[in-house]
Order: structure tokens, then C-alpha cells, then sequence
């Protein structure tokens, strides 16, 4: 096997400025006028507003003389045409910054109004990488789950609805310029969101490191991110209110997200964009049943990278063959998906053999499978599919 050469390539490391801590959220006024607001757009979701936190970020920007427009009309998995209205919402009110309050739906659809906002079109036509041209809004974001990491991402996924897929944008204009990271806003997540929010931040972690685009600057923060999930995330899907866990799983979060936003992912991303496409599924649950099955096939090529992961899971591999380790890994994301009730397969949420060659064919195209550490056919992705069902 050729030596990893990551540490003589060039390294760019994209991030924002982060704020990260309880409390923390109190500092999104501050954040935004530094930015230039005054009358700022305040994009949240509908389960953050029943509980509580849209009003209360709505009233602490009134209370520090801005006049905020709030906009909760996105769904899970952001479709073209939420963002689309987004956008007419956000230019009929004449706003200027861009503040997301919520997970990654959220997060995700202000990206996309913002992108609209400065170059205009559908948001379909972003598709792909660096296709943005005009500068957009600044952008403040809360990310209110610990897991999806589009908060400091360059990332931004969203449902075409007329295809049933997922596309892919990417570029450097989306990494957002303030990210508040508030462990506060966990205790009000679902259990089963939490537990698919942490998974999909394992599945960031796991990916950014073995990444053929991964780098001395991402591998602390995926093993980091790793780690901490591991240690973190059954207690506190268990128990939401305990803060020690709680702060860790915020921080596994951000640390995944600088990971993954700098090395990209794999094919678990790849693959799970196009179910959550199709069927409009949870993407963490959708990938906490893919990622054993991806790994085992990734060692399949190089097995190495999954030893330093399997350490920082607190396996036992000292001495044992890389290709043991990767197996160990696999069976260890199994584990803990199992104990915080996720699906062992895609069967189970609604995936059938009917759709594995639509879903592979979609899956060919997505920007994530370029950084798979081994390159996957077609018939290869079907079969993950296949036994990952």
C-alpha cells in the first residue's frame, strides 16, 4: 500500500467565527449588527418555534433595536420550493442579514435564500461546486442539534422536489460568518433526532478522516469529533437535561462539521442524500444504517485509517490487523446505533428493492462520492444498498 502523503499536499481550512458555549446564543444580536444588520431575517422551524426559542432569539433582537422578520415555513429536508418562498419573503421584507435558528433543514434554507438573495435563478441551478458568483447576505448561525454541522460547513443540501433527490451545493461563499453554538438549545431535541443527529455526526467524523481529501488540519477534528461521540452520545439522548454530555455532543458537532467541511465525506453521504431524496427520510438515521456497511467496504480497499478511528472509539485493537480494526469499527457503529434505536436496515423505513437502481444511479452523481477513499461502480453502490436493506 502507498504511504499517505496528506501532510505534503497543500491544506485550506475554511471556518467562521465561532461562539461556542451556554449561553451563547445571547450573543446573536451582537453578532448580527456586527454584520451590518437592521432589519434581519431570522429563519427557524416549526419545532423550534412550539418550543419556545424562535421567540425568544425574535425577542432578544427586538430588545437590541433591531427589527427582525421571522420565517419559520421550512420542513425537514429542505425542499426547492420552501426556499424559493423563502427568498420572496425574505426580499418583500426588506431584510439584510440571515440569522438560522435549528438544525440542518433550517440552516440549510437560509443558505439557499441567501444564495438566491445575491444571484437570483432557482436554487437548482447551484447544483454542484463553486457555482456561486455573487457575494450573499452574511450569515449568523444557531445550530439547535448536535450532529449536522451546517453551521460551519460549506455545505448546503436541498430536496428537488421533481426529481425526489438531493443535490449537493458547495463553495466557499456558503461557510457561514458567525456560528453560536449554545449546548442550551439540545434539551428540547426528541430523542430520535438526537440519537439520528449524533450518528450523523459520527458518520462526519468516520468520513472527513478517511477522505482522500483529508488533511493534518481535519484528522484532530474527526478523531476528536469521534470520540466524543462515542463517549456522549447514548447519555445524552438518555438524558438531554445532563449538561456535561449535552456541551460534549455540542462540541463532537462542531468538530465533525470543521472536519468534514475541509476534507468533504464519502459515500455514506452519497448514498444517504438519495434516500432521504426519494423518500424524504431522517438523513442521520438514514446514515447510521448505512455507515457499518460503508466502512466495511471501504477496508476493503485500505484498511489503515480505520485503526486511529477504532482508538478513538476506546476499541481494543492495540496488535490487531487494520483489517480487524475496520471490522471492529463497523460493529461498534452497529452497537451504538442499536442502543439508540435506529433501524438495522433500510427495509425498515421504507426502502425497497424496487428502488436500489434509481437510488444508485442518483447516488453516481453526488459530489460526496469523489472523496471516497475507494472508488465504487455502480453495480457496487447497488449492492451496498442491496445489503444495507
Amino acid at each position: 500500500m502507498p504511504a499517505d502523503t496528506a501532510h505534503l499536499r497543500l491544506a485550506k481550512f475554511h471556518a467562521p467565527e465561532i461562539v461556542f458555549g451556554p449561553g451563547s446564543r445571547f450573543e446573536a444580536a451582537g453578532a448580527a449588527t456586527r454584520l451590518g444588520a437592521r432589519h434581519p431575517f431570522l429563519v427557524t422551524d416549526a419545532g423550534l418555534t412550539e418550543a419556545g426559542w424562535g421567540a425568544e432569539l425574535h425577542t432578544h433582537l427586538i430588545d437590541n433595536d433591531l427589527r427582525p422578520t421571522m420565517w419559520s415555513d421550512v420542513t425537514p429536508n429542505p425542499k426547492d420550493h420552501e426556499i424559493e418562498a423563502g427568498y420572496g419573503k425574505y426580499m418583500a421584507s426588506g431584510c439584510d442579514v440571515i440569522v438560522a435558528l435549528g438544525g440542518g433543514s433550517a440552516i440549510d434554507a437560509a443558505k439557499g435564500i441567501a444564495v438566491l438573495a445575491a444571484n437570483g435563478g432557482s436554487i437548482l441551478d447551484y447544483e454542484g461546486v463553486d457555482r456561486i458568483h455573487g457575494p450573499i447576505p452574511p450569515l449568523v448561525m444557531l445550530p439547535s442539534t448536535a450532529g449536522t454541522g451546517a453551521d460551519v460547513s460549506q455545505f448546503c443540501i436541498v430536496t428537488d422536489t421533481t426529481r425526489r433527490t438531493k443535490i449537493t451545493i458547495m463553495g466557499r461563499a456558503l461557510v457561514p460568518d458567525i456560528s453560536m453554538v449554545d449546548p442550551a438549545l439540545l434539551t428540547t431535541v426528541p430523542r430520535w433526532l438526537a440519537a439520528a443527529s449524533g450518528l450523523d455526526a459520527l458518520t462526519h467524523g468516520i468520513e472527513a478522516f478517511v477522505s482522500r481529501a483529508h488533511n493534518p488540519l481535519t484528522d484532530n477534528h474527526a478523531l476528536q469529533s469521534i470520540a466524543l461521540v462515542g463517549e456522549n452520545l447514548v447519555r445524552t439522548v438518555d438524558d438531554p437535561a445532563e449538561e456535561t454530555a449535552r456541551v460534549f455532543m455540542a462540541q463532537a458537532a462542531l468538530e465533525a462539521g470543521l472536519a468534514f467541511t475541509n476534507a468533504i465525506l464519502g459515500a455514506a453521504h452519497a448514498m444517504s442524500h438519495q434516500v432521504g431524496g426519494l423518500l424524504d427520510l431522517p438523513h442521520g438515521v438514514i446514515n447510521g444504517v448505512l455507515l457499518p456497511h460503508v466502512v466495511r467496504f471501504n477496508a476493503l480497499g485500505d484498511p489503515r485509517r480505520f485503526v486511529p478511528i477504532a482508538q478513538a472509539l476506546g476499541l481494543p485493537v492495540n496488535g490487531v490487523p487494520a483489517e480487524e480494526a475496520a471490522l471492529h469499527v463497523a460493529d461498534a457503529v452497529r452497537n451504538l446505533a442499536d442502543e439508540v434505536g435506529v433501524p438495522k436496515g433500510l427495509a425498515e423505513i421504507g426502502v425497497s428493492e424496487g428502488d436500489v437502481a434509481q437510488l444508485a444511479e442518483l447516488t453516481m452523481a453526488d459530489a460526496c462520492l469523489s472523496t471516497n477513499p475507494r472508488a465504487a461502480t455502480v453495480d457496487e453502490v447497488a449492492e451496498l444498498f442491496r445489503v444495507a436493506l
